[in-house]
């Protein structure tokens, strides 16, 4: 047996005593032959499948051609499960799990004789989640996304899972459709693997990953029953034995200019707010500074180019027959928007990959210099409300609800708004702006997808959409709305969001990034020394762990004592 030095498995199956004896031979027992263990690169390949997350149920077949390409290229593929969070079916939210998620990636890669991984992730929390987890060891890393969804056809009309499901759910309510069409469309939206294929959470962090330089050129358009989703996977499976025998960790492509190249992309695509709070969590796991005001620099006076739900009306499939994320690299990279050397994990720069990208579809993605929509990149947001930032997605919003002034229409939590918000008595019109307290990091707690608030039935049948929404939680990336998210500190932290009360008065000011709570503070200071601070919502197990260590949102939503990487040094035997 050649033994071979530099790689982590040698430290398992290159040994010549009674632990390589063990390593080899438990190995062994499903047929690998010896000369698997001859100083191949050993390569994990890390995988959410499971049934209790819809958008993921295909990872298997994924998985299988990652082990392909691993075999092709020489190295040896172990395939290892890691806790899957399906936003679909979770309660109370995936969110709550992403950091529990992510240790369960960290400690199986840094405990297993690994040498490079595979992530393999979809519904939304999976792509951070196995990301974060990755980068606190540091080893050779691709994600590959598992794909979007076909478009929903319903009727004659295209439907995007999560965007239609808020308008449907609110033409139910308005007594718009009948409860047979509302379960006819739900057979309709869905119609095979893959995750929600608007520009929702999933296909945010899937562009994320593209744009970061950690998945193959075209990871985030292919949907995922398409043979081209196959090839990626089999091409980031030989890819990732290269990485490994050029020892290119993962802190290589995670740089500072690869996530500034992320948020310039979150901007132009119209991207998930929640992509913030990810990008923040996994820029501290590798140790890149990186922080709101990154945001607000990066995103001021940037245009949306992709023309795609919930922003536009397109689906994910146009965008990949458009020419997908690297046209909108290669438009960025064209107007000075793009770091172009940075390196990606085929080996190549950034702008290698995307410098020939031709766009299909003029419709789908527009030029950068004549935009679907001018000026609309995600806006942090300050003020008294939210000393420490929160986030509004204008691409999303009505235009005239960017500059509002109103009385606060305040709910405590969302249980108060369940039962308050149906009731044809609430004191409340279109020129109010609705507060939900207490569904922040703490709160929920995981800071549930919450915020964009239905409105109230009484409005929505006077013809009302939209109107300002404000609150310390997150809300899906497929849903639309004047909604003001993620303020901090939150109010179970005991931010200014706990003292607001209905009939306050809030101004907000998109433009100027403005958003302020009109009550003196003296007034305000009055209602602290009154305050309580709450219980945590269990007193023990992992739920009383993250309600005593979760960071605001502002710095990601993370564990404190995960902030930071340990690296991918070998624990000790365990014999």
């Amino acid at each position: 047996m050649k033994k071979k030095t530099g790689w982590r498995s040698v430290q398992w199956f290159g040994r010549q005593d009674i632990y390589g004896f063990i390593y080899r031979s438990w190995t062994k027992n499903r047929g690998v032959p010896q000369d698997q263990f001859d100083g191949r690169p050993v390569i994990g390949i890390c995988n959410t499948w499971s049934e209790l997350t819809p958008c993921n149920t295909h990872f298997r077949v994924l998985a299988d051609h990652v082990r392909h390409g691993v075999l092709e290229a020489g190295g040896f593929p172990l395939e290892f499960p890691v806790m899957s969070l399906g936003e679909t079916l979770l309660r109370p939210t995936a969110m709550l799990y992403r950091n529990l998620a992510s240790m369960d990636v960290e400690e199986s890669i840094r405990a297993n004789p690994l040498d490079g991984v595979v992530l393999l992730a979809g519904c939304d929390k999976t792509t951070p989640a196995t990301l974060m987890g990755a980068a606190s060891v540091d080893l050779p890393t691709i994600l590959v996304s598992g794909g979007p969804m076909l478009s929903g056809k319903y009727r004659g009309t295209d439907i995007g899972s999560g965007t239609n499901v808020w308008s449907m759910s609110e033409d139910l309510r308005a007594g718009k459709i009948s409860l047979e069409e509302f379960h006819e469309a739900e057979s309709c939206m869905h119609r095979s693997h893959g995750h929600c294929m608007v520009m929702g959470t999933a296909s945010t962090m899937a562009s994320m990953a593209e744009a970061l330089g950690v998945g193959m050129p075209g990871n985030a358009a292919f949907p995922a029953v398409d043979a081209r989703r196959n090839v990626i996977a089999r091409m980031a499976g030989r890819q990732i034995v290269s990485l490994v025998k050029q020892k290119i960790p993962l802190s290589k492509i995670l740089t500072k200019q690869a996530f500034e190249n992320a948020i310039r992309t979150l901007s132009a695509i119209g991207g998930s707010t929640n992509a913030v709070i990810h990008l923040i969590a996994l820029a501290g796991r590798i140790g890149v500074k990186l922080d709101l005001d990154d945001f607000h620099r990066l995103g001021e006076g940037m245009s949306t180019i992709l023309n795609l739900m919930p922003s536009g009306k397109y689906l994910m499939e146009d965008f990949c027959y458009a020419g997908g994320l690297p046209v909108v690299l290669r438009e960025l990279g064209e107007n000075n928007l793009l770091h172009k050397n940075a390196l990606t994990v085929n080996g190549q720069t950034m702008w290698e990959n995307v410098k020939d990208a031709k766009c299909w579809n003029r419709d789908v993605i527009t030029p950068y210099k004549k935009p679907f929509k001018k000026n609309t990149g995600l806006t942090v947001l300050r003020g008294n409300l939210a000393p420490n930032g929160a986030i509004i997605k204008p691409s999303a919003a009505t235009p005239k609800l960017l500059k509002h002034k109103g009385r606060a229409v305040v709910f405590e939590n969302i249980e108060d708004f369940h039962g308050r918000i149906d009731d044809p008595n609430l004191d409340i019109d279109e020129k109010c702006i609705m507060v939900l307290k207490n569904c922040g990091p703490k709160g929920y707690p995981g800071m549930a997808e919450v915020g964009n608030m239905p409105l109230p039935p009484k409005l929505l049948k006077k013809g009302v959409t939209d109107m300002v929404r404000v609150s310390d939680a997150r809300m899906s990336g497929t849903a639309y709305g004047t909604v003001v998210l993620h303020v901090s500190p939150e109010a179970t932290a005991g931010g200014v969001l706990a003292l607001v009360q209905n009939g306050d008065v809030i101004e907000l000011d998109v433009a100027k990034g403005k958003l302020q709570l009109l009550v003196p503070e003296k007034e305000l200071s009055r209602r602290k020394k009154s305050w309580k601070k709450p219980k945590p919502p269990l007193p023990r197990g992992y739920w009383r762990l993250y309600f005593d260590h979760v960071q605001q949102a502002d710095k990601g939503a993370d564990l404190d004592f995960l902030v930071g990487k340990s690296g991918s040094f070998v624990p000790r035997d365990n014999h």
